[in-house]
């Protein structure tokens, strides 16, 4: 029963999240692509314009191991996170759709990338996921690190404003969704440690959840 509350507070959490993107954002991102394309036109730099490759494609190497974990596992909040990763690829999409710059998800079949790094992590995520539920719950947090970690790198170097935007609201999505899978592995016991990020910012982004879960669902 005690499992079964748990997960229950964390499919709202997420749900809220999916839910306040998509009626604060717009109905299948309508109104977060009209925001973006209010915005002015700025230059992109290199740094900024390789953030965007990447992220278009981490994004959907998170929705492709999502998908993958919740075949096997059938746990939802895999299917309901794998939704919200959705939406982070279709931001960063957008942004590449404005500024003309070529977009390297050419397939949307899972497993697929134009970056041969992300292959070859897909196959390592999902063969260590397949093993245990309790390794795929490590698995989505290891994604949420990662993510977290690149996008502060991205944050740093970037000033235009809809990249500073887009990547600002996907690092708060982020945070909900280690957060999520913190709490899982609290609950089987298993302390999650910080792979990408440093554990005072790992422990700092738990902290703040608990301390504002009447916010929680406001970010992507």
């Amino acid at each position: 029963m005690k499992q079964q509350i748990i997960i229950f507070v964390i499919l709202i959490l997420v749900a809220g999240n999916i839910f306040a993107y998509r009626n604060g954002m717009g109905n299948s991102g309508e109104m977060m692509e009209q925001y973006i394309g209010s915005l002015p036109y700025e230059d992109i730099s290199d740094s900024e314009k390789v953030s965007l490759l990447l992220m278009r494609e981490e994004e959907k190497l998170a929705r492709d191991v999502y998908d993958f974990l919740f075949e096997r596992w059938g746990l939802r909040l895999f299917e309901n996170i794998s939704s919200a990763e959705q939406m982070h690829m279709n931001a960063v999409g957008t942004i590449l759709s404005k500024y003309n710059i070529p977009d390297p998800v050419t397939t949307d079949e899972p497993g697929v990338f134009s970056d041969s790094h992300l292959s070859e992590l897909y196959i390592q995520l999902t063969e260590t996921g397949n093993a245990s539920l309790t390794d795929a719950l490590l698995i989505g947090a290891t994604i949420e690190d990662l993510d977290i970690f690149d996008l502060q790198n991205a944050l740093l170097k970037a000033d235009n404003m809809d990249i500073l935007f887009v990547f600002g609201n996907l690092k708060k999505g982020s945070e909900n969704h280690m957060r999520a899978f913190y709490s899982l592995l609290d609950y089987y016991n298993i302390v999650y440690k910080a792979q990408y990020i440093s554990q005072e910012e790992l422990e700092a982004i738990i902290e703040a959840g608990s301390n504002s879960q009447a916010t929680v669902g406001r970010n992507w």
